[in-house]
């Protein structure tokens, strides 16, 4: 055997989160984890001007080139950095990357539009096959997650400046996940327990696990719910209103645990600079305790309130879709072209199957589930997998070449 159980073993934890929430909350993470205190209601006069003020001093601050690069989507977070970048430094250069994926919805012409008005170089960065870099990304992150398309954002930001700033953190600091406060909001029930309210908190996560999870694992995983739920129970047991206990849930799920330590390797990786005004130490102190109702308006359900208002007085919202979709693959259209065939191939004489960390049978009935009907929960999950088997063979059995490409 080329390799110690105990490798995988110390990764297990890991390997059981990543499947079933996409984060991993027993990653050791620099930041610090936010706790019940931080989202207590506290009135806050001026709220508007304090957080534009806040974001044009972290650019005015950090930014010291005259030439930056930036991740421009087109929604609300990244038009209102660079609005106020541009504001704050209107002699600066400024290339701008939006990511266009096959057989996706495509919003660059937003994007476009958003650049060409504050004199931005735009570079539309188009995709055929998303998987195709996925082993060499996933040898820079050292974990087994296949949503990495900011290692596109950065490889191509790193060819014009030292510097990326971006618009991470408003949906988590400011209320954007409305589909998710909607359906946890509609559901809930005043006599649930932390438990019930876990539940339902994952159960606005389903895209994030399969309705027949625990037969996805194998022997080795020793897979179970309740080392699940143990993660996110804390943020439903205390006195916050539901809908502050779902903000809190948040902020420490995928921007703590995902989004933050991959992109923090990606930038290390390609020697960028990351400035991300939103997530400033300031406003992760202030935004927090804002009451829920001034982000988040729940009979029309919209959320970034705050920062849709100080956007307004920069530019038209008719220049923003409503309901922006950022970076995001179909994954149902990805699975048609590239993804089932790459699947199955890697998958079918798989080293995470064969080291009795996944279920064979799963497997089986699975692509056969989706040979009948397509089913994006499915899908993600193999997704998912097919990370997990290339994480395996780079780090594990260390057969796998990181510049491997991913094609058929």
């Amino acid at each position: 055997m080329r390799y110690s159980i105990l490798e995988i073993d110390n990764n297990s934890s890991t390997i059981k989160e990543v499947l079933s929430l996409r984060y991993c909350p027993s990653l050791e993470i620099d930041k610090k984890k936010f706790v019940v205190d931080d989202f207590v209601p506290e009135e806050k006069p001026n709220y508007l001007q304090y957080i534009e003020n806040s974001i044009s001093s972290v650019i005015e601050n950090e930014v010291n080139e005259q030439h930056i690069s930036m991740a421009l989507s087109g929604g609300v977070d990244s038009v209102l950095v660079m609005a106020l970048l541009r504001k704050t430094m209107p002699d600066i250069k400024i290339d701008a990357i939006s990511l266009k994926f096959a057989d996706s919805v495509d919003e660059t012409g937003i994007a476009t539009n958003i650049a060409n008005k504050f004199n931005a170089e735009h570079h539309i960065i188009s995709i055929e096959n998303f998987l195709e870099d996925l082993p060499k990304a996933i040898s820079i992150v050292k974990m087994p997650f296949w949503d990495t398309h900011w290692f596109h954002i950065v490889k191509t930001a790193s060819k014009f400046s030292t510097t990326l700033v971006s618009g991470d953190g408003g949906d988590e600091l400011f209320g954007g996940y409305t589909f998710r406060y909607k359906k946890f909001l509609t559901n809930f029930t005043s006599n649930m327990t932390p438990l019930d309210k876990t539940k339902l908190y994952l159960e606005c996560h389903q895209r994030d696990w399969v309705p027949d999870q625990t037969e996805l694992f194998g022997l080795n995983a020793n897979f179970s719910w309740n080392e699940i739920y143990s993660k996110i129970i804390p943020y439903f047991d205390n006195s916050l209103s539901p809908l502050d206990q779902v903000f809190l849930a948040d902020i420490n799920g995928k921007l703590l645990y995902n989004w933050i330590p991959l992109n923090s390797s990606f930038n290390k990786f390609f020697n960028l600079k990351p400035i991300t005004p939103i997530l400033s130490k300031e406003l992760m102190v202030y935004a927090p305790h804002l009451k829920n109702s001034i982000k988040y308006d729940i009979n029309n359900n919209v959320g970034k309130i705050p920062l849709r208002e100080i956007l307004a007085k920069h530019i038209s919202p008719k220049l923003i879709t409503p309901n922006k979709q950022g970076f995001s693959v179909n994954t149902v259209n990805l699975w048609n072209s590239y993804g089932k065939k790459i699947c199955e191939y890697y998958l079918d004489n798989a080293r995470i199957v064969n080291d009795k960390w996944i279920s064979k049978d799963w497997i089986k009935k699975s692509l056969k589930k989706l040979d009948e009907k397509p089913d994006v929960r499915y899908i993600n999950k193999f997704l998912g997998l097919l990370a997990f088997e290339i994480w395996y063979r780079i780090f594990i059995t260390k057969e796998m070449n990181p510049n491997t490409k991913l094609s058929i």
